[in-house]
């Protein structure tokens, strides 16, 4: 597919994908972007990967400062990861806030866990998370996602997390989940409390 004679037939539809894609505040959809330049999904789909590939330098193109990534289903534009630890002192340095340490260690749980309970995480972590949770509520990186049989709220990550985290799915997550404590330890620690 990256072949420069492949390429080359999707390059009439490189700048109108920019365009778009640069002024979306969100991961886009191929549909939507198809339904937009009427053309047929499995196209802008092979155009997409056309150009994603030539921001990355492959067939002896420049190697762009930012990429072209499928996350969560839809496409996106984002920083190169070559240059992440230069954006990372760029937003360090801009009135951009951070996770705190607590927060993203109990983002980490959620997403390995999801669905999960603040009780849980609490059980995790060592810590009360009710604030901490609050707040990546409130930044759109954790969400309720149902509640148990006793009325607990199960909280899971959004898209917004998928999106900032840049991953297709949560198939992307290193596989760390083993090294947490299963749901058989947590039942025992509950019955202890």
């Amino acid at each position: 597919m990256t072949d420069t004679a492949e390429m080359s037939g999707y390059e009439e539809l490189f700048a109108p994908l920019e365009a778009i894609l640069m002024v979306a505040p969100e991961p886009v959809d191929v549909g939507d972007l198809a339904e937009a330049l009427h053309v047929n999904p499995q196209t802008v789909h092979d155009a997409l990967c056309a150009l994603s590939a030539s921001y990355r330098g492959e067939n002896g193109q420049r190697t762009a400062g930012f990429e072209l990534r499928q996350t969560g289903g839809a496409w996106r534009i984002y920083s190169a990861r070559r240059w992440a630890s230069l954006v990372g002192r760029f937003i360090v340095g801009s009135a951009q806030s951070r996770l705190s340490q607590a927060a993203l260690e109990t983002l980490a749980v959620v997403a390995y866990r999801q669905p999960i309970s603040r009780s849980r995480i609490s059980h995790i972590r060592g810590v009360n998370v009710d604030a901490v949770v609050r707040t990546l509520v409130a930044r759109g990186l954790i969400e309720e996602v149902g509640e148990t049989d006793s009325g607990a709220h199960l909280y899971g990550t959004t898209r917004e997390f998928l999106e900032k985290m840049g991953f297709k799915s949560l198939d992307d997550l290193v596989p760390l989940a083993p090294y947490l404590p299963d749901s058989d330890e947590l039942d025992e620690l509950e019955e202890q409390l």
